[in-house]
């Protein structure tokens, strides 16, 4: 986790106050607080791999940002379609092999022109966010769709930590 937070200070040239890691191996969201690890949870990252293709259902890699915090204060158990709260009687219950975003709702956007910025490989554009899910046993293996999955619990706890405008390094 710290070589990936090294690699993140290395692309903003300094270490930022705080950040957050993406640990694709470790299948861990680390926080760091002034350049210490200060709390990391399990995650979940994609079954399908790592890359940035529009469609592709993968994890982008590289430098993104928060852009976006959305669900403050709701339940945890709140669904979302389309970034807003939908009533619980219409929520459906999810396939085995898809997912629902729940709790809250962190949406990144790539700062790497190229890789994950731009073009159709536009992190922002493709929707990825760190959520909460409704397959929370699955946390800890590679499962999700393209975006970060956490525990509701976590995601929530995490979501009042951070800023819009916090740097994230997926690695």
């Amino acid at each position: 986790m710290q070589l990936l937070f090294n690699e993140l200070c290395l692309r903003l040239d300094a270490a930022p106050p705080l950040a957050l890691v993406v640990s694709i191996g470790q299948q861990r969201l680390g926080l760091f607080r002034d350049g210490a690890l200060a709390a990391d949870w399990p995650v979940s990252t994609s079954r399908f791999g790592v890359g940035s293709q529009l469609n592709s259902f993968k994890t982008p890699l590289g430098l993104h940002r928060i852009a976006e915090k959305i669900g403050a204060g709701m339940p945890l158990d709140t669904v979302f379609k389309g970034r807003k709260p939908i009533p619980p009687a219409s929520v459906p219950r999810p396939p085995a092999t898809g997912d629902l975003i729940m709790a809250r709702i962190l949406w990144l956007d790539g700062c790497e022109r190229g890789l994950n910025r731009g073009g159709d490989m536009d992190s922002h554009d493709r929707y990825i966010y760190i959520h909460g899910t409704a397959h929370e046993d699955r946390i800890g293996t590679p499962d999700s769709h393209g975006c970060v999955r956490m525990r509701n619990a976590d995601i929530a706890v995490l979501f009042d930590l951070i800023e819009v405008g916090t740097p994230v390094f997926i690695g």
